[in-house]
């Protein structure tokens, strides 16, 4: 898929991304998608959207998944499995627990269901040199997930320039994050999940950042692409097991 800058010099920074997609389809959809095409805040097409969108295809990167020591694609599980996909930092204390409890919440209702092994989970930290193994580990247990699962693979990029190619470059997702000043808080905050606290004072750096989870079906197209805030678990839960209805 070409990346797109359109609407990115307009994005807020802080957090807020362009033409968030909610959980509720309206009439019509693409022919590559289960789901009908998402409602919006605005009237953006979501082939205008810079980071992947509803029925667009996801960029495949090779990153390490230090969790279960392998290397994995963004789009390994394209063919075989429904993929929930989003990106967070440990010491983050606005938005990133809540997305990643978002995911949790989802892969306990896969194991619950019963269909754990056709949906994977993969949050990817863009601070790679802060988050090591144990850090990534204990950020996914304290908000609910089970980092032993296979189908739990939190991707981290070797360096931080890597990170920025995948996460935030033209060719990647393009979902904007900097670093800066701050105490790890953030202005677009939620209740939901729970802080790491960094381990030393001074630690405790903050990224300005666009929020985006993304559901992708088995066939590799976006489903829905949750922004600006962390979507409910259950609007999350409820989209996936639609779309796999849609493919029985």
């Amino acid at each position: 898929m070409q990346r797109r800058s359109f609407l990115r010099s307009t994005a807020i920074v802080s957090g807020i991304a362009v033409a968030g997609c909610v959980g509720s389809g309206d009439d019509g959809g693409s022919e590559n998608t289960v789901l009908g095409e998402p409602e919006r805040e605005y009237d953006v097409d979501p082939e205008d959207l810079a980071y992947p969108a509803y029925g667009q295809t996801i960029p495949a990167f090779d990153l390490p998944s230090p969790l279960h020591d392998r290397t994995v694609s963004t789009r390994e599980y394209v063919g075989e499995r429904e993929t929930l996909l989003t990106f967070v930092f440990t010491r983050c204390g606005g938005p990133c627990p809540a997305q990643t409890a978002a995911l949790a919440r989802t892969q306990t209702a896969a194991a619950d269901g019963g269909y754990s092994d056709e949906t994977v989970f993969m949050p990817i930290t863009f601070d790679p040199e802060y988050d090591t193994e144990d850090r990534l580990r204990e950020f996914s247990e304290i908000n609910g997930a089970d980092p032993t699962a296979a189908n739990w693979q939190f991707l981290r990029p070797e360096t931080p320039e890597r990170a920025k190619e995948v996460v935030q470059g033209d060719d990647g997702f393009a979902v904007a994050f900097e670093e800066a000043e701050g105490d790890g808080g953030h202005g677009n905050g939620t209740d939901q999940g729970e802080v790491l606290e960094p381990d030393e004072e001074g630690e405790a750096i903050s990224f300005i950042h666009s929020n985006l989870l993304l559901l992708v079906n088995r066939d590799g197209y976006v489903e829905r692409a949750y922004s600006p805030q962390p979507p409910r678990p259950d609007i999350v839960i409820d989209d996936l097991e639609a779309v796999r209805e849609g493919y029985a």
